[in-house]
């Protein structure tokens, strides 16, 4: 046995940098991802490859790869990472006298309509779980999921990343909003009927991406007469008479019946809601409760 072998304990910030750039195939992927140089990240892969006296990592072509031995290790090291992160968790309760924590990433709408009442069911069973809750569009929201400055994101789908796990989890119907009194077609409104409005819409993301497709004509592209980044907005607005709009049922329950009249398009247009969260990502009892909630929502 080498002399000395273990006589140092092995460094977690080693091993956690070692993940990342077996995970991510780059040093500099890895040192932006952790904030640091991409010599710091040599050094500290480096480091951990003299701790064990193996090497673990190779460059072939432009890419940095595991070797057998870094294969192997990275079992182990997965492992290791995450129970310590479980052992942190385990002394938060101590610590600040809380019951742990869990960030949640969203769109306007599942942050006024659909987090609410999850939130609520939660704090029954835990009511010492400290809940953060970062609105944003779905792009910065992913972003702060892959920088780990998020555990779960609920976004409109698709989502994509491959260290993503996503789940679907929701299904919604997407309707026409007009003001209170305001004639529907038999069946409701087709995209031709639509067209010919003052049309009042969502400003980007996968939902308007999907308005925009059940709109338009071959080789046409539509221009709303008003964008907002608010969906509270183009309610008022729509109420008060100015245009219609297509919005998500979840932001329309509680309006149906005072200023503006709803009504399924003609064909029916839906989205699907899902949760995103990193394949590494430790999965603590606030956060399993948070899941276990979202795919029990009714609507």
């Amino acid at each position: 046995m080498h002399k000395g072998f273990f006589g140092m304990a092995l460094n977690l910030d080693q091993l956690a940098t070692f993940v990342n750039v077996a995970d991510l195939g780059s040093f500099t992927a890895a040192a932006d991802k952790e904030g640091l140089t991409q010599p710091a990240v040599s050094l500290q892969v480096k480091g951990l490859e003299q701790r064990l006296g193996v090497r673990l990592i190779e460059r072939i072509g432009r890419r940095a790869q595991p070797t057998a031995a870094g294969i192997d290790l990275l079992v182990h090291a997965r492992r290791l990472l995450q129970d310590a992160g479980a052992a942190e968790e385990a002394m938060l309760p101590y610590r600040d006298g809380a019951s742990g924590r869990v960030r949640i990433g969203s769109g306007g709408t599942a942050s006024i309509h659909l987090l609410p009442r999850v939130i609520a069911a939660v704090r029954k069973s835990m009511p010492g779980l400290a809940i953060i809750v970062r609105i944003g569009d779905a792009d910065d929201i992913l972003r702060d999921l892959e920088a780990n400055g998020l555990d779960i994101a609920v976004v409109a789908l698709p989502a994509s990343g491959r260290n993503f796990e996503i789940e679907p989890f929701y299904e919604e119907e997407l309707l026409a909003v007009a003001p209170a009194g305001s004639l529907m077609p038999d069946g409701g409104p087709d995209a031709a009927f639509m067209r010919d409005k003052t049309l009042l819409l969502y400003e980007g993301g996968n939902t308007r991406r999907a308005i925009d497709a059940w709109l338009s004509e071959p080789d046409s592209r539509i221009r709303p007469a008003m964008e907002f980044g608010s969906i509270e907005a183009i309610k008022e607005l729509v109420a008060v008479g100015l245009g219609w709009s297509i919005l998500p049922g979840l932001a329309l329950r509680r309006d149906r019946a005072a200023g503006v009249t709803t009504s399924s398009l003609q064909p029916k247009l839906t989205r699907r809601l899902g949760m995103v969260m990193r394949r590494d990502k430790h999965l603590t009892r606030g956060l399993r409760d948070i899941m276990k909630c979202l795919r029990e929502f009714k609507g």
